[in-house]
């Protein structure tokens, strides 16, 4: 019997990632996931900035198989200002990006700021570097050097005590390097600064979780349709972390909130990056579970783990450890792509700084070596798994 694999891809950043398209070669990926991050967010993505894009990634022998991320400009997420006009760009750049030929379209629903994190070089005890979120460094941040309007409320009084008190101890140096850390968005954008990100706070402080559903739903409405038309398929990326953070609503968090998200439009193009460090953050998340149910809707995977304390905090663990059985997601999953048309790509998200990459200059979660061993251990992971189908 004849089982599908899941389509293994590499995420990279473009012509300035410091890991190369020639270092990924070496990786054995099938596909690219990538984006055309020197674009502002909301503008025109044309049919020659596809084409360039394409054709670099085919001289190294490489097909743009997923778009990560075709980025909704912040109008759209308010529903107010020019946000007929950002959708109305957002079909054009679909079209576009049908006609140069890629077919899966990631976005997020994040207001403000992208994935969040308070350290990108946590030590672990094998001495590599990870990715991590921590509420007091984050409400000290928010607090006391954002200095968000009334953001106390927003923390129990462990955190408030815990922030306070790392405001009286940490260095000028250390303050800095959080928020440059909480800030530091998508590498090849825009960096945001304090004063801009309280503006764009501002924006939202009358918006709650159902407001913020509305206007998610309305995008969906306008854009799935015409996705589906084009023969395209969207994946919506959970919120990370999939936790309400700096007065904003997060709304791609659990269970209940994918499947609002699929129920918003009834368009086959409709569907779910199924990222398993973000809803992994959640506690209250059973992931094979919410794979079985949502099914083919997947239309994108990203996998990675995530372990949690007491207080919700949460490092990024080595892919096959963690708080995630990762066994039974991909196990979930290999279920999921032989009732699938599509082969699902999956990319080894984010990875430790370890070994020759330590000090190097890279993306943060990003660097070549951390994600190789998740790769490789995840590829083995599926291979046993499908020997085991047959």
């Amino acid at each position: 019997m004849y089982l599908k694999n899941l389509l293994q891809t590499w995420r990279w950043f473009g012509p300035n990632d410091p890991v190369s398209l020639r270092d990924i070669k070496q990786a054995g990926v099938q596909g690219i996931v990538t984006a055309l991050h020197h674009i502002p967010h909301g503008e025109l993505w044309t049919k020659e900035e596809i084409n360039k894009r394409t054709d670099e990634l085919k001289k190294e022998g490489f097909k743009w198989s997923v778009v990560e991320s075709l980025t909704v400009h912040e109008d759209i997420k308010q529903r107010n200002g020019n946000y007929k006009l950002y959708i109305d760009k957002y079909k054009q750049s679909l079209a576009n990006l049908a006609a140069c030929g890629v077919r899966i379209i990631t976005y997020n629903f994040m207001p403000v700021n992208d994935w969040t994190r308070t350290d990108i070089n946590y030590t672990m005890p094998d001495e590599s570097q990870a990715l991590y979120f921590n509420w007091s460094d984050l409400a000290l941040f928010d607090i006391y050097l954002l200095g968000r309007k009334d953001a106390a409320k927003d923390y129990p009084p462990a955190i408030l005590e815990k922030a306070a008190q790392k405001n009286n101890d940490f260095t000028r140096a250390q303050k800095d390097t959080l928020v440059d850390t909480v800030l530091f968005g998508i590498p090849g954008e825009e960096k945001r600064t304090t004063e801009g990100m309280k503006r764009e706070l501002e924006k939202y402080k009358d918006m709650d979780r159902e407001a913020l559903k509305s206007n998610l739903a309305y995008f969906l409405q306008e854009v799935a349709p015409v996705a589906a038309e084009l023969g395209l398929k969207l994946a919506i990326h959970p919120d990370d972390p999939p936790f309400d953070i700096l007065g904003l609503p997060r709304i791609v968090c659990n269970r209940q909130d994918l499947l609002d998200i699929l129920s918003y439009s009834s368009a086959p193009s409709n569907g779910i990056c199924f990222c398993t460090g973000s809803l992994g953050a959640n506690p209250g998340n059973d992931l094979p579970d919410m794979i079985n149910e949502i099914n083919t809707k997947i239309h994108f995977a990203h996998l990675r783990n995530t372990k949690r304390d007491a207080e919700g905090n949460f490092y990024e663990a080595d892919h096959l450890d963690g708080d995630t059985d990762m066994y039974a997601v991909m196990k979930a999953l290999l279920n999921v792509q032989q009732l699938s048309s599509l082969q699902i790509p999956f990319r080894p998200d984010h990875g430790h700084q370890m070994l020759d990459d330590m000090g190097k200059v890279n993306n943060p979660g990003y660097s070549a070596i951390g994600r190789l061993r998740g790769l490789a251990e995840l590829r083995g992971l599926e291979l046993g798994i499908l020997r085991g189908m047959q």
